[in-house]
């Protein structure tokens, strides 16, 4: 049976999120929504995308995220390379992209008034329950940005009979998800990692906690309220969670906890011992993404032994280290990361295929990742995507950000790289070559940015410089320009 859902005051029982499935499933059918087809969701934490993440399972149908910091340009590009169907949406946000959706696109408001779009709840109570055929579920399909500045679809082929069961064990070990768990998820939903570890929650344990966003306290007060015993925590959570006055981290029994899960941002050694000696043997670490799924985990007893690394592959995963000449590299030398884990299906990129082979190695993937592997067979990331930053836990790519500053006919070149920040992990410099007087242009970037872009993609610091250090290739030395920031 399906677990229970608590949301804020709010009770689902699991037979009711089954029932609320189908009726979505049915009424998705009704506008159209086949198998292998995409249905779009923009919307914070919310029994909607938990209604949907289950009715795609019925139908065989994807469900597609879309990052609700996001501007009308960065939605518009989803919408309409995903080929969505539907769109569910919270009111607030569609007011905000409503000019951009495709007319055909049928769309569903949460706290709507009933008018055109139809509200969820509303809509929903009168949806007939699926009726048609059993299909294979496909699952979700996330959109991960990329060195050109387009974000790709990850769209993965339908499960087979070996997947389930294989994804279960992986959750279990990576995620601490099994028959029993009661898990805490304030991670947004729109991220691959929280929204698989959530709907394994949903299909195996017994209580899911869903908040509609991260607060520390409010944590710690979770846990002790509902005998949590599997939490997704990021690095940034972490940072806030121990920053807590002592009073307040006294007040709360978080004794029932057994697992804390976390990915997409490593985590500082100094920062996890700080959270062990605190929550005890109960801090997990995994190394995955869309694409490959979990490669690694990183148990408590290896954060100690081995500080800085993710850990070693895990269940079946392939890791494998490449060097330029495309060669294997030996213990300890640095390369990219190519993996796979074959308890996921494989998948394409979205009217993409030419991003997906220059991604694979064989049955290997890589997403441009940096590191290596030591004698003892532990996984250590130097770099992200060569370029790609990663502030509170968000993976940002500076390309999308240059490509909208070279936007403004007064930006004549530019570069955009993270620096280390206490709270973040890395914070957005923007350097940028210019016409006209400083002040002005400023003033114009920020206002152009905050219109284009979401916000945590717009650089805090932005200079302007005489010039850049480009090479003969045309290429900056992010790597340069990150130490000259380091050494001032």
């Amino acid at each position: 049976m399906t677990a229970d859902l608590v949301f804020e005051d709010r009770l689902i029982g699991g037979e009711e999120l089954d029932l609320r499935a189908r009726r979505l499933a049915g009424g998705l059918t009704g506008l159209g929504v086949g198998e292998g087809d995409v249905v779009a969701v923009m919307v914070k934490n919310h029994p909607a995308f938990i209604d949907l993440m289950l009715a795609c399972q019925v139908l065989g149908a994807h469900y597609c995220p879309i990052n609700w910091h996001f501007r009308s340009a960065e939605a518009e590009h989803i919408l309409r390379d995903s080929g969505a169907r539907a769109l569910i949406i919270e009111e607030g946000f569609l007011r905000e992209i409503a000019e951009i959706i495709p007319a055909a696109l049928s769309v569903i408001a949460i706290d709507g008034d009933n008018g055109d779009p139809p509200d969820y709840e509303s809509w929903l109570s009168r949806q007939p329950e699926y009726s048609g055929e059993v299909r294979a579920p496909r699952g979700m399909m996330p959109y991960t940005s990329g060195t050109t500045g387009k974000p790709k679809g990850v769209c993965r082929l339908p499960l087979g009979p070996e997947h389930p069961p294989a994804m279960q064990a992986l959750s279990e070990q990576a995620w601490g998800v099994k028959a029993g768990v009661r898990t805490l998820m304030p991670a947004p939903l729109y991220h691959s990692a929280p929204n698989s570890m959530t709907l394994q929650t949903l299909l195996h344990g017994d209580l899911l906690v869903l908040t509609r966003k991260f607060d520390a306290e409010d944590i710690l007060r979770l846990i002790q309220r509902h005998g949590i015993t599997t939490v997704y925590l990021v690095p940034i959570m972490y940072v806030r969670l121990l920053r807590l006055p002592e009073s307040v981290k006294n007040q709360y029994d978080i004794s029932s906890v057994r697992f804390v899960a976390s990915t997409g941002a490593s985590c500082a050694p100094e920062l996890k011992a700080a959270m062990l000696a605190w929550w005890g043997e109960v801090i997990y670490e995994t190394y995955a993404s869309s694409e490959t799924g979990m490669l690694t985990v990183q148990t408590p007893e290896g954060a100690r032994i081995k500080p800085g690394s993710v850990g070693k592959p895990v269940l079946n995963a392939e890791i494998k280290i490449v060097g330029d000449d495309g060669k294997e590299c030996p213990i300890g030398e640095t390369g990219v990361i190519y993996g796979r884990q074959p308890a996921y299906p494989d998948f394409t990129y979205q009217n993409n295929p030419a991003a997906r082979a220059k991604a694979g190695l064989g049955a290997l993937i890589t997403v441009g990742d940096v590191g290596y592997v030591d004698e003892d067979g532990y996984l250590y990331v130097c770099d992200r995507v060569s370029d790609m930053v990663i502030s509170g836990g968000v993976n940002i790519y500076p390309a999308e950000i240059e490509h909208a500053l070279l936007e403004l006919p007064e930006v004549l070149d530019c570069a955009v790289f993270g620096i280390p920040d206490q709270e973040y992990g890395e914070s957005l410099v923007g350097l940028v070559k210019c016409t006209g007087g400083a002040d002005q242009v400023m003033e114009n970037i920020r206002n152009y940015l905050v219109g284009r872009l979401a916000n945590y993609k717009i650089p805090r610091d932005i200079r302007i410089v005489d010039d850049l250090p480009r090479d003969d290739n045309g290429k900056v030395s992010k790597r340069k320009l990150k130490q000259e920031f380091a050494e001032s």
